[in-house]
């Protein structure tokens, strides 16, 4: 794939790159082999592509594995998609929105999403529990966030939730001239692989994943005072009782930005008793 072709096939289908859908095409074909081999691709996989584009990398990768599921949301781009793969028997196309759309099983992910797509995206493939591993090209800062130490500006929700569920790693930087257009900043691979063993299990997911996503609304509070609306609401349970709760715990006094994600695992249990 080059530039060239890239701005062959936008001017053949008249299409016109839409910010607003983060089209950056991938115009860089030495991240393909990288891609698969940072996948651990062998023959048997099928592999779901994110934002297939023309189809550049489904195809490479359709030389690697049984299959691939290239997913396209725009209408243009994913008729320009069919056309470009409708050679190869092992791809499949479809055409929609990821997160909503009915899709064939697969056991590993090798894409370069839209960056608006990141948290959603992330968060939609982890609660496949079929998934061997994710290959991501993303936002450096999105992918800051998931490897983000405890107390730093960028210790999230998202840090927390994921890092329950799946091992991450921060790979190869990709330069912003690697796309066209090319974005504002620059991206880098990441590496998810859900845990065989996770590093402390939650009696309730979504109940912890609400809760934690509360919590960093009211990051730089005292726990008591940022965890008691949302007890209180969520189960309905009078002050009296909360603070019973609370008080057994011993970290009751910190802030949510400086618990680890095992201590909010712990307060999460302790109310779902």
């Amino acid at each position: 794939m080059s530039l060239e072709e890239t701005q062959h096939l936008l001017q053949t289908f008249q299409i016109t790159p839409n910010k607003l859908l983060g089209q950056n095409f991938m115009i860089e074909s030495t991240l393909y082999p990288k891609l698969a081999s940072y996948a651990e691709l062998v023959s048997s996989d099928v592999v779901l592509d994110v934002g297939a584009g023309f189809g550049f990398l489904s195809r490479f990768l359709a030389g690697k594995c049984r299959s691939v599921v290239a997913v396209e949301k725009d209408p243009q781009i994913a008729s320009a998609l069919r056309q470009q793969t409708s050679s190869f028997d092992n791809i499949a196309v479809v055409e929609g929105d990821v997160l909503k759309t009915p899709l064939l099983s697969f056991n590993k992910v090798i894409a370069a999403p839209p960056y608006y797509l990141s948290s959603d995206l992330v968060l939609f493939l982890l609660k496949h529990s079929h998934i061997d591993c994710v290959l991501l090209i993303v936002q450096k800062e999105f992918a800051d966030r998931l490897v983000a130490q405890v107390g730093t500006e960028l210790y999230s929700w998202l840090t927390v939730t994921v890092y329950q569920k799946a091992h991450v790693e921060l790979l190869d930087l990709v330069q912003k001239d690697m796309f066209y257009p090319p974005p504002k900043v620059n991206s880098v691979i990441l590496r998810i692989k859900p845990w065989k063993i996770p590093p402390f299990i939650v009696k309730d997911e979504l109940f912890f994943e609400r809760m934690v996503k509360w919590l960093f609304t009211e990051r730089n509070k005292k726990l008591s005072n940022a965890l008691e609306p949302f007890i209180k609401n969520t189960l309905q349970i009078d002050k009296q009782d909360f603070q019973k709760t609370l008080h057994h715990l011993p970290y009751y006094k910190m802030r949510p930005r400086e618990l680890t994600p095992e201590i909010f695992g712990a307060i999460a249990n302790a109310f779902t008793n």
